[in-house]
């Protein structure tokens, strides 16, 4: 079976738990996605399919080695294509299509984005630094303070937390709970927030753990 899909973020609502509670959802287009291409352990050397994100804004002009590869799926160029494990043995095909009907509510997965882009920032707002004293006379507030030695080994350090570029990275938040998972309109609600911003791309993952749950007492 598929072990994840490929969505696209809606937005963020709230929603109530059975006993009232206010818990903060994102909403998800997940799916459809079709099969396009299919890996084996024999040929490729791992089993996988490669899903392609079917939805109205498709590739415009897609050349001629694209639409070869698309030729065997028979199935439109897509913009977003990415790969997927598959778990156990599976009779997919190329032209086979999967939907959020894969998860189910109470499911727990992982969500890859690539986060929100900040610009420039300091070490404050980027690492979370605290900074100087906020005193009268203090001429230290926001700055990283002494970043080198003066002997050994007279230089930075690699990997100094530095100011720099922050967000716009690849990012992966796990074991989020999925609240319901909507067929009919292809939209997935999971609590809590998702990386990226309205309109960002998302790789859905099945976890790979199962959650710790307290004894329940008689």
């Amino acid at each position: 079976m598929v072990e994840g899909i490929i969505g696209k973020k809606i937005g963020m609502t709230q929603a109530f738990d059975e006993s009232g509670a206010v818990i903060p959802v994102t909403v998800i287009q997940a799916g459809p996605c079709a099969v396009i291409q299919k890996k084996t352990a024999d040929r490729d050397g791992y089993p996988a399919v490669q899903l392609g994100f079917m939805e109205k804004q498709s590739v415009r002009k897609p050349n001629k080695p694209t639409m070869g590869h698309f030729k065997a799926s028979e199935i439109p160029a897509t913009k977003m294509l990415r790969e997927f494990r598959l778990s156990g043995d599976s009779d997919v095909k190329p032209g086979d299509q999967f939907g959020v009907d894969i998860f189910q509510a109470g499911d727990l997965v992982h969500i890859t984005g690539t986060s929100k882009g900040k610009g420039f920032a300091g070490v404050v707002k980027r690492w979370g630094f605290h900074g100087g004293r906020k005193t009268h006379g203090s001429m230290f507030h926001r700055a990283p303070g002494s970043i080198g030695a003066s002997a050994y080994p007279s230089r930075v350090v690699k990997g100094k937390k530095m100011p720099g570029r922050m967000g716009g990275r690849r990012t992966t938040v796990k074991g989020l709970e999925v609240v319901e998972a909507n067929k009919e309109a292809n939209t997935l609600v999971v609590k809590g927030a998702v990386p990226g911003a309205r309109g960002g791309y998302l790789l859905i993952k099945k976890a790979d753990f199962v959650p710790l749950t307290p004894d329940k007492k008689e």
